[in-house]
């Protein structure tokens, strides 16, 4: 039985277990809100080693990080790094989004070297190959994306990203509509230029049945694709993108009465104004499925500084409801991330969930803070360097900005000011 249906049965499960205990919740609480399809816990009965998490309704907000070879660079021990720097840094999930050299190998690896849960974009596997073998998008079959779907499953991923939603009304839509942009998913273009080609229904969509069957044996989690996100501003919280979100509405719907888990993927690039209205409408229409967001992204302009652009709208996407946050590393829209970039995305976009934790009331994102203050306060610099969400810069920083005096810092010096005072106060 998957975890969803272990749920529903009122069965208490060792993953829910594992995760109640770190979450520091009631297990039955979670049970319910797992029942209710509200968590979804990413386990995949062969991911070996896996630390399993939840993401959802009540839960600290969740980060992933993407990682994964290119067709212009494919190096296996780069990405195998990516994924310890991830790890390392806090990330609670990585996607292996690879394109170019052995997809098999390099997925494989990343499972046996990954605690936290793996995702994939399966279509990814299957255009790849269906190129490589016959030069051409167009020459995909059904059988062959199912084939890559199946075989991912198979070896262990938790968690799949399927663009389900974007059907052919979705792109008479979206033609209808007009963007600038268009269609930026890259899963996203490659169904839809089968579509057109073939005069077709996404196979995803009309075969979502056969898609439940492998999802539920492997107890996979779907991640509903945005195969129409914005790719800029100008695009967002259009016809079409609202379009595939109605869609997936259903499709949960669907999944649900099969026992197999859902989370649903939102934009993209969208105004700092329309992140809560984005946010309102998944929850409303897809049953409050978790929510899991790609920054978003509140400007265009930040080429290099992508990262913080996410953060801010992942900050603001996290205290609307959204439940998982996909980071942005500085290399976004300008080439294939490095270990570093991998790290400083990761940092950043958790400072933007435990700041939308605050502001959603959780007490122990909180309580994290105030000991912060305490420790200032007393001028405790080991609590302080343990309580950063960055205790490795942090320590890296004060090691080579060394001051006169050992309780304080370089900033102020002798001059700081919670040292002039605290006698007077603590009277």
């Amino acid at each position: 039985m998957t975890q969803l249906q272990e749920a529903i049965a009122g069965v208490i499960t060792p993953e829910m277990k594992i995760v109640a205990d770190k979450e520091r919740v009631d297990r039955e609480w979670l049970r319910k809100k797992m029942a209710q399809g509200r968590i979804v816990i990413p386990a995949n009965r062969n991911h070996k080693g896996l630390d399993p998490c939840g993401i959802g309704e009540g839960l600290f907000i969740k980060v992933n990080a993407n990682i994964g070879t290119s067709s212009d660079r494919s190096v296996l021990e780069e990405e195998l790094t990516k994924v310890r720097v991830a790890i390392d840094a806090g990330a609670d999930a990585v996607m292996d989004l690879s394109t170019g050299g052995d997809i098999n190998e390099c997925r494989r690896k990343v499972l046996e070297a990954s605690s936290v849960c793996v995702g994939t974009v399966p279509v990814y596997q299957a255009v790849v190959e269906a190129i490589n073998e016959n030069g051409g998008v167009i020459h995909l079959t059904v059988d062959k994306l199912f084939d890559a779907i199946e075989t991912q499953a198979a070896d262990g991923v938790d968690f799949i990203t399927v663009h389900c939603g974007l059907t052919r009304g979705a792109l008479k839509m979206l033609k209808g509509q007009g963007r600038i942009t268009d269609v930026v998913s890259r899963g996203g273009a490659f169904l839809t230029a089968w579509m057109l080609h073939h005069d077709r229904e996404n196979p995803l969509y009309e075969h979502f049945d056969r898609l439940l069957d492998i999802a539920k044996r492997y107890d996979v989690t779907l991640s509903l694709g945005d195969g129409l996100r914005p790719g800029c501003l100008a695009d967002a919280t259009d016809r079409a993108q609202i379009h595939e979100l109605m869609t997936l509405g259903h499709l949960t719907k669907l999944a649900w009465k099969e026992g197999v888990q859902v989370m649903i993927e939102g934009p993209g690039h969208v105004p700092l104004d329309q992140i809560k209205t984005n946010v309102q409408l998944q929850k409303q229409l897809c049953h409050h499925a978790p929510f899991y967001v790609l920054g978003p992204l509140v400007t265009d302009i930040a080429a290099g500084y992508d990262h913080v652009a996410c953060a801010i709208g992942g900050a603001v996407a996290g205290e609307a409801g959204a439940d998982f946050l996909c980071y942005v590393t500085p290399a976004e829209h300008l080439s294939l991330p490095d270990a570093d970039d991998v790290r400083e995305g990761v940092i950043v976009t958790k400072i933007a969930a435990h700041a939308a934790d605050i502001a959603r009331g959780h007490e122990f994102a909180i309580e994290r803070d105030r000991k912060m203050a305490e420790a200032r306060k007393n001028l405790d610099w080991d609590a302080q360097m343990e309580l950063a969400i960055d205790p490795v810069k942090a320590r890296r920083v004060r090691k080579e900005n060394p001051p006169h005096e050992d309780d304080v810092c370089t900033m102020c010096g002798k001059f700081c000011a919670i040292k002039q005072v605290r006698e007077y106060f603590e009277d």
